[in-house]
């Protein structure tokens, strides 16, 4: 499609991905949704972004980064039949996160139907220089059907500046004016002493006045664009550093299955059995500063415990692997100093013989703080347990290392016992079950 043009699509469930060519000093790319009713958000709750990945309709939801044959794709789920019939226009947009798009190779727009696959619109953006921003391209109403429309718009002020455009309130850090200077004492104009000043007069405490129940609601938080990416090139993070001082860490294993069947098959030579009932199970080691080791995990229903040792807690065991659920462990971060060291991984429970065949997107979000993603590399052995990250306490602050490795377990050895070998927990482990 060229700039400006429109093409009819169907009036069904759409995957929309964002696309590029990764490679050295390549700026990341992130892609967002603004639900639009009058050319504006209705609120902060009609963009759907990293930090906001579900629209409260359920209607737009953005499932995450894939790499795949030279290719990077970020996607976006949209449910046309969902969308509220006051929606006039879905905004496709993306940001660059570390550079400007003219940096970023092979960038495109697709759209998908997302019963079959089947490509209903692609629009390659060739023309990018310095923006930080683009709207690629938009999904709008037309007569009771839907149109997919080209844009190809680009802004220089970044996420920031296109969601401000369109009506969303961005929570920045502002910048307080600096204090005035004293004068110099060249400069300070002598006169006679002040006069003493008299002592405070102590008031009773203002009594709150009472609640009225025609008072509107204060305005919801604003929206947060700050986040963290863990790379190859920059792998750690302290916590501190970027706010997470205290309240729950949610770590959050989300996935996708580039080709689901049952039985086996091939993919560039790699055997695997893929089947629709995949299970994932998020786990975690643990070492607390008295000495005390241990796992959380479902195997075993060793879920732990989120206000008493360890102060990590698995949420449940999900099977979907979407990214507004996934499976979720919490970590008390208000018990920091409790912690040694703890290690995220994931292990293969059953419907899969590796890894070498999904997708999976990590990402830490403390209560208070930006959050801390990553995705994991491509698998290229036959691992059934992969090492996500380790979290280690350097006495007064916690350290986010991405792990991302993928471990092969000998022969009748276990994916727990396999990674507390290469990691050194040295525990004793015999078999369970959920």
């Amino acid at each position: 499609m060229s700039k400006g043009s429109n093409v009819p699509v169907p009036t069904s469930a759409l995957r929309v991905e964002l696309g590029w060519r990764p490679g050295p000093g390549v700026p990341d790319a992130d892609a967002s949704a603004l639900l639009l009713v009058n050319g504006k958000v209705r609120s902060d709750g009609d963009f759907v972004f990293y930090n906001q990945p579900t629209h409260t309709s359920g209607a737009v939801r953005h499932e995450g980064k894939r790499t795949a044959d030279g290719q990077v794709t970020d996607a976006l789920l949209v449910d046309l039949p969902r969308l509220e019939p006051v929606i006039e226009k879905v905004v496709l947009a993306a940001s660059a996160d570390g550079g400007s798009f003219g940096r970023v190779p092979g960038l495109y727009i697709r759209v998908l139907d997302a019963r079959d696959g089947t490509e209903v619109a692609r629009f390659d953006s060739a023309d990018a220089t310095v923006e930080t921003a683009f709207v690629l391209g938009e999904l709008y109403r037309r007569q009771g059907a839907w149109k997919f429309r080209a844009v190809g718009q680009g802004y220089g002020s970044g996420l920031e500046g296109l969601a401000t455009d369109y009506g969303i309130t961005v929570d920045e850090p502002q910048h307080a004016a600096p204090a005035p200077a004293p004068p110099s004492p060249a400069t300070r104009v002598q006169g006679p002493p002040p006069p003493p000043v008299a002592p405070p007069v102590t008031m009773p405490p203002p009594q709150a006045p009472p609640a009225n129940p025609w008072q509107p609601a204060a305005p919801p938080a604003p929206v947060r664009l700050t986040k963290v990416t863990l790379t190859k090139e920059a792998p750690s993070v302290s916590l501190s550093k970027q706010g997470g001082t205290s309240g729950a860490l949610r770590v959050n294993l989300n996935w996708q299955v580039r080709k689901q069947f049952s039985g086996w098959g091939s993919k560039r030579g790699r055997a695997v059995a893929m089947h629709a009932d995949l299970d994932l199970d998020l786990c975690a080691l643990y070492e607390l500063s008295d000495g005390r080791k241990g796992v959380v995990q479902a195997l075993g229903n060793a879920f732990g415990a989120l206000h008493q040792p360890p102060y990590i807690h698995l949420d449940g065991d999900d099977r979907t692997g979407a990214v507004d659920t996934g499976e979720n462990l919490s970590i008390n971060l208000d018990h920091k100093r409790d912690f040694r060291r703890i290690l995220i991984f994931v292990t293969i429970y059953e419907g899969a013989r590796s890894f070498a065949d999904l997708h999976a997107t990590v990402t830490l979000q403390p209560l208070n703080g930006a959050p801390i993603d990553f995705s994991l590399d491509e698998c290229t052995v036959p691992s059934t347990v992969c090492a996500l990250a380790l979290i280690s306490s350097n006495g007064t602050d916690l350290v986010v290392q991405r792990e991302a490795r993928y471990l092969v377990p000998e022969r009748g050895v276990s994916p727990q016992r396999t990674i507390d070998h290469v990691y050194g927990w040295g525990m004793n482990w015999t078999p369970g079950r959920k």
